[in-house]
Protein backbone atom coordinates (compact mmCIF):
# COMPACT_ATOMS: atom_id res chain seq x y z
CA UNK A 1 0.00 0.00 0.00
CA UNK A 2 1.14 3.42 -1.30
CA UNK A 3 0.21 6.67 0.47
CA UNK A 4 0.80 10.17 -0.63
CA UNK A 5 -0.11 13.47 0.25
CA UNK A 6 1.54 17.25 -0.27
CA UNK A 7 1.30 20.24 2.02
CA UNK A 8 0.11 22.60 -0.57
CA UNK A 9 -3.14 20.45 -1.30
CA UNK A 10 -4.04 18.99 1.78
CA UNK A 11 -7.45 17.77 0.47
CA UNK A 12 -5.92 15.52 -2.09
CA UNK A 13 -5.20 12.25 -1.61
CA UNK A 14 -3.99 9.15 -3.66
CA UNK A 15 -4.62 5.83 -2.31
CA UNK A 16 -3.20 2.87 -4.31
CA UNK A 17 -3.90 -0.78 -3.16
CA UNK A 18 -2.70 -3.51 -5.22
CA UNK A 19 -3.13 -7.09 -3.86
CA UNK A 20 -2.25 -9.38 -6.64
CA UNK A 21 0.96 -11.07 -7.29
CA UNK A 22 4.14 -10.14 -10.12
CA UNK A 23 3.37 -12.51 -12.87
CA UNK A 24 -0.78 -11.43 -12.79
CA UNK A 25 -0.16 -7.88 -12.61
CA UNK A 26 2.48 -8.08 -15.48
CA UNK A 27 -0.92 -9.70 -17.83
CA UNK A 28 -2.53 -6.28 -17.60
CA UNK A 29 -2.08 -2.83 -18.82
CA UNK A 30 -0.62 -0.34 -16.33
CA UNK A 31 -3.10 1.91 -14.58
CA UNK A 32 -1.81 5.24 -13.65
CA UNK A 33 -2.82 6.27 -9.85
CA UNK A 34 -5.19 9.05 -9.80
CA UNK A 35 -6.22 11.82 -6.77
CA UNK A 36 -9.16 10.71 -4.90
CA UNK A 37 -8.74 7.26 -6.15
CA UNK A 38 -8.42 3.34 -4.86
CA UNK A 39 -6.77 0.62 -7.08
CA UNK A 40 -7.48 -2.93 -6.04
CA UNK A 41 -6.37 -6.04 -7.99
CA UNK A 42 -8.47 -9.49 -6.25
CA UNK A 43 -8.93 -13.05 -7.33
CA UNK A 44 -12.48 -14.45 -6.70
CA UNK A 45 -13.61 -18.01 -7.64
CA UNK A 46 -16.44 -20.01 -8.06
CA UNK A 47 -16.07 -24.15 -7.49
CA UNK A 48 -18.88 -27.07 -8.00
CA UNK A 49 -18.54 -30.57 -8.74
CA UNK A 50 -18.68 -31.26 -12.48
CA UNK A 51 -21.62 -32.42 -13.91
CA UNK A 52 -20.32 -33.84 -17.68
CA UNK A 53 -17.88 -36.40 -18.27
CA UNK A 54 -16.04 -35.30 -21.54
CA UNK A 55 -14.42 -38.67 -23.45
CA UNK A 56 -12.53 -38.20 -26.68
CA UNK A 57 -10.73 -40.01 -28.71
CA UNK A 58 -9.62 -41.03 -32.25
CA UNK A 59 -10.66 -43.78 -34.78
CA UNK A 60 -7.44 -44.70 -37.30
CA UNK A 61 -7.31 -47.39 -40.04
CA UNK A 62 -5.05 -48.41 -42.40
CA UNK A 63 -5.49 -49.98 -45.24
CA UNK A 64 -3.84 -50.94 -49.05
CA UNK A 65 -6.58 -48.78 -50.82
CA UNK A 66 -8.94 -45.77 -50.15
CA UNK A 67 -12.22 -47.67 -50.34
CA UNK A 68 -11.04 -50.37 -48.32
CA UNK A 69 -9.84 -47.48 -45.52
CA UNK A 70 -12.96 -45.98 -45.86
CA UNK A 71 -15.33 -48.86 -45.28
CA UNK A 72 -13.05 -50.03 -42.20
CA UNK A 73 -13.86 -47.48 -40.60
CA UNK A 74 -17.06 -47.11 -41.39
CA UNK A 75 -16.90 -50.38 -39.52
CA UNK A 76 -15.30 -49.21 -36.80
CA UNK A 77 -17.83 -46.26 -36.69
CA UNK A 78 -20.68 -48.89 -36.78
CA UNK A 79 -18.88 -50.52 -33.44
CA UNK A 80 -18.77 -47.74 -31.68
CA UNK A 81 -22.36 -47.14 -32.21
CA UNK A 82 -23.39 -50.23 -30.90
CA UNK A 83 -21.14 -49.85 -27.52
CA UNK A 84 -23.39 -46.46 -27.05
CA UNK A 85 -26.47 -48.01 -27.72
CA UNK A 86 -25.64 -51.49 -25.23
CA UNK A 87 -24.74 -48.86 -22.31
CA UNK A 88 -28.21 -46.66 -23.12
CA UNK A 89 -26.16 -43.36 -24.99
CA UNK A 90 -27.89 -41.99 -27.87
CA UNK A 91 -25.32 -42.12 -30.68
CA UNK A 92 -26.09 -39.01 -31.82
CA UNK A 93 -24.97 -37.40 -28.86
CA UNK A 94 -21.50 -38.26 -29.90
CA UNK A 95 -19.66 -35.83 -31.99
CA UNK A 96 -18.15 -37.69 -34.92
CA UNK A 97 -15.55 -35.40 -37.37
CA UNK A 98 -15.19 -35.79 -40.82
CA UNK A 99 -13.48 -38.65 -42.15
CA UNK A 100 -9.85 -37.53 -43.39
CA UNK A 101 -8.01 -39.68 -46.13
CA UNK A 102 -3.87 -39.65 -46.40
CA UNK A 103 -2.09 -41.45 -48.17
CA UNK A 104 0.89 -43.64 -46.80
CA UNK A 105 4.23 -43.34 -48.58
CA UNK A 106 7.44 -45.59 -47.93
CA UNK A 107 9.96 -42.96 -47.60
CA UNK A 108 12.52 -46.05 -46.99
CA UNK A 109 13.42 -45.85 -50.51
CA UNK A 110 14.95 -43.73 -52.61
CA UNK A 111 11.07 -43.63 -54.79
CA UNK A 112 9.11 -42.83 -52.47
CA UNK A 113 6.34 -46.00 -53.07
CA UNK A 114 2.52 -45.17 -51.86
CA UNK A 115 2.15 -48.47 -49.71
CA UNK A 116 -1.48 -47.49 -47.61
CA UNK A 117 -4.60 -45.31 -47.34
CA UNK A 118 -5.13 -44.23 -44.01
CA UNK A 119 -8.48 -42.49 -42.72
CA UNK A 120 -8.61 -40.68 -39.41
CA UNK A 121 -11.45 -38.65 -37.58
CA UNK A 122 -12.06 -37.64 -34.00
CA UNK A 123 -14.94 -38.53 -31.55
CA UNK A 124 -16.37 -36.86 -28.59
CA UNK A 125 -18.74 -37.87 -26.33
CA UNK A 126 -20.30 -36.18 -23.43
CA UNK A 127 -21.95 -37.92 -20.80
CA UNK A 128 -24.08 -36.98 -17.78
CA UNK A 129 -23.86 -40.49 -15.93
CA UNK A 130 -20.40 -40.73 -14.54
CA UNK A 131 -21.21 -44.81 -13.77
CA UNK A 132 -21.25 -45.13 -17.40
CA UNK A 133 -17.83 -43.58 -17.92
CA UNK A 134 -15.93 -46.92 -17.11
CA UNK A 135 -17.89 -49.45 -19.33
CA UNK A 136 -17.44 -47.66 -22.17
CA UNK A 137 -13.80 -46.56 -22.20
CA UNK A 138 -13.31 -50.61 -21.18
CA UNK A 139 -15.36 -51.67 -24.30
CA UNK A 140 -13.90 -48.87 -26.87
CA UNK A 141 -10.59 -50.75 -25.83
CA UNK A 142 -11.47 -54.03 -25.61
CA UNK A 143 -12.96 -53.25 -29.40
CA UNK A 144 -9.70 -52.36 -30.14
CA UNK A 145 -11.48 -49.48 -31.66
CA UNK A 146 -8.73 -46.31 -30.85
CA UNK A 147 -5.68 -46.38 -29.54
CA UNK A 148 -6.02 -43.68 -27.02
CA UNK A 149 -8.54 -42.18 -24.82
CA UNK A 150 -9.04 -38.78 -22.40
CA UNK A 151 -11.82 -38.37 -19.69
CA UNK A 152 -12.36 -34.78 -18.70
CA UNK A 153 -14.90 -33.26 -15.58
CA UNK A 154 -16.16 -30.32 -16.24
CA UNK A 155 -19.24 -28.19 -15.65
CA UNK A 156 -21.35 -27.97 -18.87
CA UNK A 157 -22.42 -24.40 -18.25
CA UNK A 158 -19.15 -22.96 -18.35
CA UNK A 159 -19.83 -19.56 -18.76
CA UNK A 160 -21.96 -19.69 -15.45
CA UNK A 161 -19.81 -20.47 -13.94
CA UNK A 162 -17.22 -18.04 -15.26
CA UNK A 163 -19.58 -15.20 -14.27
CA UNK A 164 -20.14 -16.39 -10.68
CA UNK A 165 -16.39 -16.27 -10.25
CA UNK A 166 -15.77 -12.60 -11.87
CA UNK A 167 -18.80 -12.07 -8.85
CA UNK A 168 -17.45 -12.94 -6.47
CA UNK A 169 -13.88 -11.21 -7.55
CA UNK A 170 -15.65 -7.98 -7.48
CA UNK A 171 -17.62 -8.46 -4.33
CA UNK A 172 -13.97 -9.12 -2.67
CA UNK A 173 -12.23 -6.01 -4.77
CA UNK A 174 -14.78 -3.49 -3.31
CA UNK A 175 -14.71 -4.85 0.04
CA UNK A 176 -11.45 -4.56 0.26
CA UNK A 177 -11.80 -1.00 -1.53
CA UNK A 178 -14.10 -0.08 1.30
CA UNK A 179 -12.26 -1.18 3.61
CA UNK A 180 -9.38 0.88 2.89
CA UNK A 181 -11.10 4.20 2.72
CA UNK A 182 -13.13 3.70 5.52
CA UNK A 183 -9.63 3.73 7.46
CA UNK A 184 -8.17 6.46 5.44
CA UNK A 185 -11.34 8.49 6.60
CA UNK A 186 -13.20 8.59 3.37
CA UNK A 187 -16.06 6.84 1.31
CA UNK A 188 -15.98 4.93 -1.74
CA UNK A 189 -17.58 6.13 -4.38
CA UNK A 190 -18.05 4.95 -7.79
CA UNK A 191 -16.04 1.81 -10.47
CA UNK A 192 -14.69 4.24 -12.71
CA UNK A 193 -12.25 1.37 -14.40
CA UNK A 194 -12.54 -2.54 -14.42
CA UNK A 195 -10.55 -5.77 -16.07
CA UNK A 196 -11.28 -9.12 -15.77
CA UNK A 197 -9.58 -12.31 -16.60
CA UNK A 198 -10.81 -15.93 -15.89
CA UNK A 199 -8.81 -19.34 -15.79
CA UNK A 200 -10.77 -22.45 -15.34
CA UNK A 201 -8.44 -25.83 -14.03
CA UNK A 202 -10.96 -29.19 -15.94
CA UNK A 203 -9.73 -32.49 -14.44
CA UNK A 204 -8.55 -34.41 -17.04
CA UNK A 205 -8.30 -38.41 -16.64
CA UNK A 206 -4.59 -39.97 -17.94
CA UNK A 207 -4.96 -41.35 -21.44
CA UNK A 208 -5.20 -44.71 -21.18
CA UNK A 209 -3.74 -46.86 -24.20
CA UNK A 210 -4.71 -49.97 -25.12
CA UNK A 211 -2.75 -52.19 -23.53
CA UNK A 212 -3.12 -50.74 -20.13
CA UNK A 213 -7.12 -51.10 -21.11
CA UNK A 214 -6.74 -54.19 -21.79
CA UNK A 215 -4.87 -55.50 -18.95
CA UNK A 216 -6.93 -53.64 -16.59
CA UNK A 217 -10.35 -56.24 -17.58
CA UNK A 218 -10.99 -57.80 -14.48
CA UNK A 219 -10.59 -54.57 -12.24
CA UNK A 220 -13.53 -52.11 -11.38
CA UNK A 221 -13.71 -48.75 -13.54
CA UNK A 222 -11.17 -46.04 -12.08
CA UNK A 223 -14.11 -43.52 -11.18
CA UNK A 224 -15.87 -46.49 -9.28
CA UNK A 225 -16.97 -45.28 -5.36
CA UNK A 226 -15.11 -41.56 -6.24
CA UNK A 227 -16.27 -38.30 -6.62
CA UNK A 228 -14.68 -36.43 -9.32
CA UNK A 229 -12.78 -33.07 -7.75
CA UNK A 230 -14.62 -30.06 -7.97
CA UNK A 231 -14.06 -27.75 -11.14
CA UNK A 232 -12.51 -24.44 -10.28
CA UNK A 233 -13.39 -21.10 -12.37
CA UNK A 234 -10.96 -18.30 -10.73
CA UNK A 235 -11.64 -14.83 -12.05
CA UNK A 236 -8.70 -11.47 -11.60
CA UNK A 237 -10.50 -8.50 -11.20
CA UNK A 238 -8.44 -4.99 -11.36
CA UNK A 239 -10.89 -2.25 -10.43
CA UNK A 240 -10.29 1.49 -9.95
CA UNK A 241 -12.79 3.61 -7.37
CA UNK A 242 -13.43 7.23 -6.75
CA UNK A 243 -12.92 8.46 -3.21
CA UNK A 244 -15.74 10.27 -1.75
Amino acid sequence: MKMRSTSNFPAVLGIVLVIANYAVAQEHPAVTAQANTVYVGVEGKYEAAPDTALIQFNLSVQEETAQAAYQHASKEAEQIRQILQANGVEPKTANLGFFSIQPVFDWKTAKRKLVAYQVTTDVTLKLKDFAKVGPITQQLADANVSETQTVNYALDNMDDAKSKAVEDAYRRARASADTLAHASGRALGELSYASVDTFENPRPLPRMSRPMAMRAEAAPAPTEEFTPQNVTVTAHVNALFNLK
